[in-house]
């Protein structure tokens, strides 16, 4: 008998970075700012660790079309009440040139604790991320989808890379933001598990040891999410562009589907050792989409427009049932334009050709960030 196919509902967060409109560098937001946003866009908004961070999520939304008027609300309102004390809200996953060692953390219990705990490993995460959430009611089927969407991970983060500077320097990498979040505990890809109860007795165990409160101290690149009967994926640099963010969401909605799909017919996608796929999770976060990854079932290393092809034609039923073709196909004009990451470094390089000293440079990558930000509001 066939099962009732779930809403696959889905709800998006993001974390931006609070810059000035001429010096281009971090502020802390104004308390004031915070109010107003909070007046306007009520729980959908919240400080997040950094004080000059700020975090949004959207409603429970029934379709990609949905989101998108969601959080382009969201990002309005965040940029239209930053504006009236000249900041802008930027949209990637590092500053280009800030440091951390000049930023201060939320006065917050819960950051109070981050802070203690984690001595000086928390201090560095001057980064942001996002997260997209897909709705799967059943416990089980949540455990044995997320076994399976690990093996795209990596594919997720190279079409996501947003973040190849630090401190002023490039790099070299598509992602930096996962060198910083990886020296956090319990992060990296999830461990392959044969069940629901399996995590709930793996959580009970360093919860009643007093290590961790609840399983949202569990940072993992995809879990089962805390507070909500969803999956969440936590793998992918912010975008920004708002465009990239529903492209990606569309992605994982549409892989989520199809795996359930599989289900139904019983099937499924083959399982690979973390270890494997650890090898194609460094090759994004090192190249984008730049380098390829390895297609396990070939042998061999696969140009990214390639594998982004076959994917595209493994969900494409799935993304029509969904009602986001079009956000799905969209991913082809990110291959076009190149992944955030490469759009930061040829403003940066086109400064540089210019003439413009380096710190000029690293600010036209903001000025872009700003630009990017609106583009699409």
């Amino acid at each position: 008998m066939a099962r009732e196919e779930p809403d696959f509902t889905i709800g998006i967060e993001e974390e931006y970075l609070l810059v000035d409109q001429s010096s281009f560098e971090l502020v802390e937001a104004p308390a004031q700012m915070m109010e107003d946003c909070l007046a306007e866009l009520e729980d959908q908004v919240s400080p997040e660790y950094l004080q000059c961070q700020i975090e949004i999520g959207t409603k429970v939304c029934a379709n990609v079309g949905e989101a998108r008027e969601d959080l382009k609300r969201l990002r309005a309102g965040v940029s239209k009440h930053a504006a009236r004390y000249d900041l802008a809200p930027i949209a990637a996953s590092c500053h280009p040139f800030a440091r951390w060692q000049d930023q201060h953390h939320v006065d917050k219990d819960r950051y109070n604790d981050l802070r203690r705990d984690l001595a000086g490993v928390v201090r560095r995460m001057l980064i942001c991320g996002m997260h997209v959430h897909v709705g799967l009611p059943d416990p089980d089927t949540r455990i044995d989808i997320m076994n399976q969407l690990s093996y795209f991970l990596p594919h997720l983060l190279a079409l996501s890379a947003s973040s190849p500077f630090w401190q002023g320097e490039d790099t070299g990498l598509a992602s930096y933001r996962l060198t910083v979040f990886d020296n956090l505990p319990r992060t990296g890809l999830p461990p392959q598990l044969s069940s629901w109860s399996e995590f709930e007795r793996s959580v009970a165990a360093l919860v009643d040891i007093g290590v961790i409160e609840d399983s949202s101290k569990i940072w993992w690149d995809l879990r089962p999410s805390s507070r909500f009967p969803t999956i969440e994926a936590r793998i992918c640099d912010v975008q920004p562009r708002l465009e990239d963010t529903l492209c990606l969401a569309a992605l994982i909605q549409a892989l989520t589907r199809m795996l359930w799909r599989l289900k139904q017919k019983n099937q499924r996608w083959r399982l690979y050792d973390n270890f494997l796929l650890a090898e194609n999770r460094w090759r994004a976060q090192r190249y984008g989409i730049s380098g390829g990854l390895i297609d396990f079932g070939c042998g061999e290393v696969t140009p990214f427009d390639q594998l982004l092809e076959d994917m595209i034609e493994l969900v494409e039923e799935d993304a029509e049932a969904l009602g986001s073709t079009q956000e799905l196909e969209a991913a082809r004009e990110i291959l076009t334009r190149g992944v955030a990451a490469d759009r930061q470094r040829a403003v940066f390089l086109d400064s540089v050709e210019a003439e413009k000293p380096v710190n000029e440079a690293l600010k036209d990558v903001v000025r872009h960030l700003i630009d990017e930000y609106h583009a699409d509001l």
